[in-house]
């Protein structure tokens, strides 16, 4: 069988493994662990942090702007409101220590890859807007770093 075919007919990527076989697991070619602290976190855990953050925020906003769950109006302002409460909290939090709220409470922290120690806003804020977009979050690659993470240069760690 020729190499374009073998190559089609194993999915979309087997042309891309390396020459000395697939990668066992995300973050292996990057030099990272398999699991454990400064492993590559699991896209469930990421949701699972956000969740948590967009909870938050739709709590801080609840203390300043009450909830009408019969007006569409009032949910839609509420919403937007509860959308910038998330986004100044994740900059804040991603840009000055690395993790948001949710993050912390699920061992997870953002790193760049060049090993600088802070994120900052110059990458805290764009990577903030891409993943309010959810496409570029969803979209991963092999090392489990979403669009949103390879734009700006950072990866989503454990922690413990």
């Amino acid at each position: 069988m020729s190499r374009w075919t073998g190559t089609w007919l194993s999915g979309p990527g087997a042309a891309l493994e390396p020459a000395d076989g697939p990668q066992r697991w995300r973050g292996e070619r990057l030099g990272l662990p398999e699991r454990g602290s400064g492993s590559v976190a699991s896209t469930g855990i990421r949701l699972g942090a956000l969740a948590i953050d967009l909870v938050l925020a739709s709590l801080a906003t609840s203390v300043f702007f009450r909830p009408d769950f019969t007006d569409p109006a009032v949910m839609r302002t509420f919403n937007y409101w509860a959308l910038l409460t998330w986004f100044v909290i994740t900059v804040a939090g991603v840009a000055l220590a690395g993790f948001t709220p949710g993050k912390a409470l699920l061992g997870l922290r953002v790193v760049r890859m060049d090993g600088a120690p802070l994120v900052g806003p110059i990458r805290a804020i764009p990577r903030s807007v891409l993943v309010a977009l959810v496409v570029p979050a969803a979209i991963t690659d092999r090392d489990g770093r979403g669009l949103h993470d390879k734009a700006v240069g950072t990866i989503v760690l454990r922690t413990r």
